[in-house]
C-alpha cells in the first residue's frame, strides 16, 4: 500500500479553492487538476508500506501528541521545476511541531523524513508531460489578484492510502488521529 500523512481541509476552504481552480482551469491548459475532495496538506509522504509497517504506523501515530493547528493559507504559487500549482500554507509553530512529531513517529517504522525543509502547501494542479515554461507562464498570468482564504483550526491528521489510476490518484482514509493539548 502507498501511504502518506496529511491534514484535511475545512469544507469552506475546499469550496474556496475549488472556486479558484474552476475559474482558472481550461480543457486545453495542459494541467491535471486535483479533485476538491482530495485536497489536503501533506505532513509526510511515506510511499510503499508493508502490512507490518502499516501496523507500526497506526500504533506510533496514536502516540503523537500536539495541539490543534491553526491553518492560514497564503498565496497561490508554483514549483516551476516540478510543474505544480499550489496554495501556500503559512508555517505556524503548531504546524511545524506536528510535522516534526509525525516524522519522528514514522522513523521507528522504517520511514525516512525528506532532507529538504518542510514547505506546507496544497497541490491544486500538476502539469502533464514536458514543456513547463509556456503553460506555467499562461496560468501565472491568469491568476490576477491574490485570494484570501478562510482560516481554520485542524483538529486531526490522517493516514491516507493513495490509489494510482489513469485519471489521477484517489485517496482512502486509513486512520484518523486527534490533535489535542
Amino acid at each position: 500500500m502507498r501511504l502518506f500523512i496529511g491534514i484535511p481541509l475545512a469544507d469552506e476552504v475546499v469550496s474556496e479553492l475549488a472556486a479558484v481552480c474552476a475559474r482558472l482551469q481550461s480543457a486545453t491548459d495542459g494541467f491535471r487538476w486535483v479533485a476538491p475532495e482530495t485536497l489536503h496538506i501533506t505532513l509526510q509522504f511515506l510511499g510503499n508500506a508493508t502490512p507490518e509497517q502499516y501496523n507500526c504506523l497506526t500504533a506510533s501515530l496514536r502516540d503523537v501528541h500536539a495541539p490543534p493547528v491553526p491553518i492560514h493559507l497564503g498565496e497561490l504559487g508554483f514549483f516551476d521545476r516540478a510543474g505544480i500549482f499550489f496554495a501556500g500554507v503559512d508555517l505556524e509553530p503548531e504546524l511545524t511541531l506536528v510535522q516534526q512529531r509525525v516524522t519522528e513517529a514514522t522513523a521507528g517504522c522504517g520511514f525516512v523524513a525528506e532532507s529538504r525543509a518542510f514547505h506546507p502547501h496544497i497541490t491544486l494542479a500538476r502539469l502533464k508531460g514536458q514543456g513547463r515554461g509556456g503553460p506555467l507562464t499562461t496560468l501565472k498570468n491568469r491568476i490576477g489578484h491574490q485570494h484570501r482564504f478562510s482560516r481554520f483550526t485542524a483538529q486531526e491528521f490522517l493516514l491516507y492510502e493513495s490509489h494510482l489510476g489513469a485519471g489521477g490518484s484517489t485517496y482512502e482514509v486509513r486512520a484518523r488521529f486527534a490533535l489535542a493539548c
